[in-house]
């Protein structure tokens, strides 16, 4: 079963009105979301697919996918571009200096175990100066390119690490946390400079607090005085929210400026990938 939690400010029928739409889709084992966009990159769609249950295969998330796009009319436009984003912890990141593009699987087989069959990828970070390397779901982007043709696709780490950076006006070593259902990223900045930016699961308030507090120790945060900012999947009255803050103090949510929010019942700093400015 798919809970569908769909958030709009252009009805569906009118999309196809619109000149020069641009399609971006996130995916996980978790769910399914994506936003239309206008020539002037102003967001006028928003939809999100909820999962009952964590997918255990890229097979059966393809599954509920298919199921997505063949009831959501909102899908079946002409878009000038689309852009797929993976979401997963398949990923790692290598400077440029000690990147070498015949040998990814090595890379990857540092953090996490690939399959001979498994094909391999990477984002050109160019504010970083370095690559993330990536797993996509082969089998999605396969399907997706029956249906639109050519697209781009990136990793959410990437996305993400890039609009953090953009916004960064702090000059301190401060944390991010991306919450989603079952998963949620923890990303340190320093000004411009990325220090960590890493995926974990969790499925219990205390998985969640212990490895932001285990990430803390690790860089000689003071939890007591660094600045930690959530995006994503989590709100003050949160259970997980409450333990967090009896260990850190300066917690706050990263609001977007996308004035799309202004149509949906959900906060600012949710759907931070897709909808984040």
């Amino acid at each position: 079963m798919t809970k569908s939690k769909v958030q709009k400010k252009t009805n569906s029928s009118s999309i196809g009105k619109i000149k020069n739409l641009k399609l971006s889709i996130q995916f996980s084992l978790d769910g399914f979301s994506f936003c239309i966009t206008d020539e002037n990159k102003i967001t006028v769609y928003f939809s999100e697919y909820n999962f009952n249950k964590t997918q255990d295969s890229p097979k059966n998330l393809l599954t509920k996918i298919e199921e997505i796009f063949k009831k959501d009319n909102s899908l079946q436009q002409d878009f000038i571009s689309v852009l797929v984003i993976h979401q997963n912890n398949l990923s790692t990141l290598v400077p440029n200096q000690y990147f070498d593009e015949n040998t990814l699987e090595k890379y990857l087989n540092f953090n996490i175990k690939t399959l001979a069959t498994d094909f391999i990828a990477f984002d050109d970070l160019e504010n970083l100066k370095a690559k993330n390397i990536f797993v996509p779901y082969v089998n999605i982007n396969n399907y997706l390119f029956q249906n639109f043709g050519e697209f781009e696709y990136k990793h959410h780490h990437s996305i993400l690490i890039e609009k953090l950076i953009k916004k960064s006006t702090f000059t301190d070593k401060r944390m991010f946390v991306n919450v989603n259902t079952s998963t949620f990223d923890i990303l340190v900045l320093e000004g411009k400079k990325l220090i960590l930016a890493n995926s974990f699961t969790h499925s219990t308030k205390e998985d969640f607090v212990y490895y932001i507090l285990f990430t803390a120790e690790q860089l000689d945060l003071n939890t007591e005085q660094f600045q930690l900012t959530l995006i994503g999947n989590i709100e003050e009255e949160h259970d997980a929210y409450k333990l967090l803050y009896q260990y850190i103090r300066n917690i706050n949510f990263l609001e977007s400026q996308n004035l799309f929010f202004k149509e949906l019942s959900q906060s600012k700093h949710s759907n931070f990938i897709l909808l984040g400015e």
